[in-house]
Formats: structure tokens, C-alpha cells, sequence
């Protein structure tokens, strides 16, 4: 497969296990990124069709572009947004119900990998790290503008940063003397403050933290499990894979609450990668697979 946008699928075959309850209807892959579990499902299930959600227009254009996606491109509707408009995206296609809604809520290696995308912590470039680049805010605005308390509580609240008030001090002190424009900058700022250990980046939580307030990723998270309540079909499921705590804490308490005559936990205990896939696919050493599904109308 092209490796321009493609990481190997995380946890793919307890994905299918868990998700593909029938060889027909429609899929909602809500972070289609490089296509790897979709392709997946779509060559392994003759029937499925797959809608797929995707904001970042990198993501778009590899799905147009990926040679690999063509034998199945009659089966996939692309809807080019946030999967926070899931609803309203599935109105718009008439689709009442669907059978399953799938999400990794991983950052793809792509833009990871992609320095101009402000992701990195040894990038020159701006920092950014919007995934839909039409959003108005970024984190060059967040950090440059934001008041020191302000980006305490960001950090604090988002990346569960323990340093976070000194952090957001030597930020200020900082901007004194200009403007903090690239990611190797602001690491340089938190390595001041938080000093090197292990393999960890010290800079992680606070890239963490920006990433997730500028993309507003838990109020999606939130909004992509509402919305799915209204859209499954009987006997379908969604199946969420997180990759810290903030996102497994949120999916672990929604699924709890909505837990009732209508709704079921499959699994009571987290799923998790096996040592197999960990040691083939790093990625996947991170990653909490939890699973809903709708038992009754």
C-alpha cells in the first residue's frame, strides 16, 4: 500500500471481531486517516459499505489518490468533516441506521511525520497542529496569545501536566522578548523547566494538550458517542480505540451511563493489544479498545 498517509491498523483483527456483526450494510469508519482498517474490512467482507469521516484534507486526497482503495471506491462514501457531524452528515444521506461506527482516535503517523504540519517536537516549521487547517485558532495563536493562567489550565486539563504552572510561567517570560513561533521553540521552553527521562519527549503533554484544546477533540469524542446512540442499528456496536487516559476516561463513563435496557457494554473489561502486535506495531502498545452495542429499540 502507498505509505504516504498509511500506518498498520491498530488492534485490526479484534476491530472486526468486535465491529462487523454483519456481511452487510453500512460502516462508519469516524477516523478514516489512511484507510488501513476500512481497506480491511472492505477486502474481507464482500457486502459492507463504508462511509468514511475524515477533516483533514490530506486524508482526502490520499483517498483519491491510493491506488489501493480502487477496487472498493464503489463501496465507500467520503464525508469530508469532523465526526462530531455524524449525524447530520448520515441525514443528509438518508442513511437512517447503520451497522457499526468505528474510531481510532489515534494521531496518524502522517501528521506526525508531516514538520509542516506543527505537530513535531523537532520541527522548524509554525506550529499549528490544526487537523482541519480551515480552523480559525492554532496553537501559534494559543501559545502567543493566551494568558500564562489560561495556558496553565490547558495544559493541566488536557495534557495532565504537573509542571504545567511553571511551564506557562516560562512561556510568559518568554514572549517578552517575541513571538514563539516553531515547535522546536516551545520544547526548548518546556525542556527549561522539565528535564529528559527515559525515551519520553518532555515536551509530550504539553504537544498533547494544544493538540487536543485547538482540535477540540474531547467535545467531538463526546458528540461522536451521542450521535451514535441515535444511529445504530439493533445489534450493532461502536468500537472506540483511545490512546490516553483523558479519551478512555471519557468513552469508559459515556458507555457506563448509556448502559441500560437499550444499550450494552460487550466488553467489561478493556481490550487491549496482545505482545504479538505490540512488538510488530508499536502504535498499538498504547491503544484501549472498548465496545457498545444497542440490544433493543
Amino acid at each position: 500500500m502507498d505509505n504516504f498517509f498509511y500506518h498498520e491498523p491498530v488492534m485490526v483483527n479484534e476491530v472486526t471481531k468486535y465491529l462487523i456483526t454483519e456481511n452487510e450494510g453500512y460502516y462508519v469508519d469516524c477516523t478514516f486517516g489512511g484507510g488501513g482498517h476500512s481497506i480491511y474490512f472492505l477486502k474481507n467482507f464482500d457486502n459492507i459499505k463504508i462511509i468514511a469521516f475524515d477533516q483533514d484534507a490530506d486524508a482526502y486526497k490520499h483517498f483519491m489518490e491510493n491506488k489501493d482503495i480502487n477496487p472498493y471506491r464503489d463501496r465507500v462514501i467520503f464525508c469530508r468533516t469532523n465526526f462530531s457531524n455524524l449525524y447530520s452528515q448520515l441525514q443528509e444521506l438518508k442513511i437512517n441506521t447503520v451497522n457499526g461506527i468505528f474510531a481510532d482516535l489515534g494521531v496518524s503517523s502522517k501528521q506526525l511525520d508531516d514538520k509542516t504540519r506543527g505537530f513535531s517536537f523537532s520541527s522548524n516549521d509554525i506550529l499549528d497542529m490544526r487537523m482541519d487547517k480551515t480552523k480559525d485558532i492554532s496553537a501559534y495563536d494559543v501559545v502567543n496569545s493566551f494568558s500564562k493562567e489560561q495556558l496553565q489550565d490547558i495544559f493541566f486539563k488536557y495534557g495532565e501536566e504537573s509542571f504545567a504552572k511553571q511551564i506557562a510561567e516560562e512561556i510568559d517570560n518568554y514572549r517578552v522578548k517575541g513571538k514563539i513561533k516553531t515547535c522546536n521553540q516551545l520544547t526548548d521552553i518546556v525542556c527549561k523547566v522539565k528535564w529528559k527521562k527515559g525515551k519520553i519527549n518532555p515536551a509530550t503533554k504539553v504537544f498533547q494538550a494544544l493538540r487536543i484544546y485547538v482540535n477540540d477533540e474531547l467535545e467531538s469524542l463526546n458528540k461522536l458517542i451521542d450521535s451514535s446512540t441515535k444511529v445504530l442499528d439493533t445489534y450493532a456496536r461502536v468500537v472506540i480505540l483511545t490512546y490516553h487516559s483523558l479519551e478512555d476516561r471519557i468513552v469508559k463513563q459515556k458507555f457506563k451511563e448509556l448502559s441500560n435496557e437499550t444499550f450494552t457494554i460487550v466488553n467489561k473489561k478493556v481490550i487491549i493489544a496482545n505482545e504479538t502486535e505490540i512488538k510488530n506495531n508499536p502504535r498499538s502498545r498504547s491503544a484501549k479498545m472498548r465496545v457498545l452495542e444497542k440490544t433493543n429499540d
